[in-house]
């Protein structure tokens, strides 16, 4: 069977399925399909979907204004369009070099598609360039700073309530297994296993691991689920498999959680930069430093490359410079 008549096959089996949410109603045809394609045969994660589906759709917008023409047809579509677009995104939008470079792979990824499909007869954004992205080492805590950050959230939790419980909880398992913000928000009360110290991660591209679990996370968690069986029945209607709750018993948003985070981080670090995401970054910033194998780190933190996890040992290597250059009398 021909691509296109894989393709054709396959936009039938996801005719009944919910379409991407599109409230201009101009996407087109071929955007709509391949959103369907990666959402529902492919199963990426919400999260990449919505990542493909803006990104595509800042794309069609430019094109759009690029050819000057009422119909978009992607076979007219060539490689100096897409430098103009990505020109675009880094001048008149000042975006990073990384993010020029996803948009860019989202792309590829698109009329690889179409080309399968027999839409284009080539797909032009394979030649195109990747922008070199700027290295940056990532925000982390200092072991001090961290310290402050649980002493903090300890004193809160002392007090017995539900929020301050779960605050505890969410942040002692964040730092002891380097969980994603998407990845421990999704987390499921069948994902902790108490018993052997261990929780089941879905992380990037589905792909599932399993990460031990530290002694005072544990803790914090028996201690928060007690209080969560308490919600459960002041709140009869609350989420029965999600591990995270807010106080009206729904599974608690990401967003919600950044912003409890972030305020916490805030009290007990100035430095500018740290989000989240820096606990992540601070648990294979200390594990590096402790002397942990990289190749262990990397499967911590479900990492696909090496390349990947190697930035932590620059951050290593940046730190010993400065206290080197602070402590040694001829530096």
């Amino acid at each position: 069977m021909s691509a296109g008549g894989r393709g054709r096959r396959a936009r039938q089996a996801d005719a009944e399925a919910p379409r991407p949410d599109d409230p201009s109603g101009t996407r087109t045809a071929e955007l709509t399909a391949f959103l369907l394609h990666i959402s529902g045969e492919r199963r990426l994660s919400p999260q990449t979907v919505a990542a493909y589906t803006r990104d595509l759709s800042e794309l069609e917008l430019f094109l759009g204004e690029y050819f000057g023409t009422g119909t978009l047809l992607w076979k007219d579509v060539d490689r100096l369009a897409i430098r103009s677009f990505m020109g675009d995104c880094a001048g008149r939008r000042g975006l990073s070099r990384r993010s020029v470079a996803r948009k860019l792979s989202a792309v590829r990824t698109f009329f690889r598609f179409l080309h399968l499909e027999e839409i284009v007869d080539a797909n032009p954004a394979r030649t195109v360039r990747t922008p070199r992205a700027e290295r940056t080492l990532p925000a982390y805590l200092t072991r001090e700073q961290t310290e402050r950050l649980f002493a903090t959230l300890e004193a809160r939790a002392m007090e017995g309530g539900f929020q301050a419980t779960r605050n505890l909880a969410i942040v002692e398992l964040f730092y002891s297994c380097g969980l994603r913000l998407s990845e421990l928000q999704g987390l499921n009360l069948g994902d902790v296993d108490l018993v052997s110290d261990r929780v089941r991660v879905l992380g990037k591209g589905r792909k599932e691991r399993i990460v031990p679990m530290g002694r005072l996370a544990t803790a914090a968690i028996r201690r928060y689920l007690t209080r969560r069986d308490e919600l459960a029945v002041t709140a009869p209607g609350s989420d029965r498999r999600a591990l995270f709750l807010s106080r009206s018993g729904h599974r608690l948003s990401a967003r919600r959680i950044q912003q409890f985070i972030t305020r916490f981080l805030d009290l007990v670090a100035n430095e500018t930069g740290l989000s989240t995401h820096s606990i992540r970054h601070s648990f294979a910033t200390h594990l590096v430093d402790a002397g942990a194998d990289l190749m262990a780190v990397k499967e911590l933190l479900g990492h696909s490359s090496l390349s990947t996890t190697r930035i932590y040992t620059h951050t290593s290597t940046e730190r010993l410079k400065k206290v080197y250059r602070k402590a040694h009398p001829r530096a």
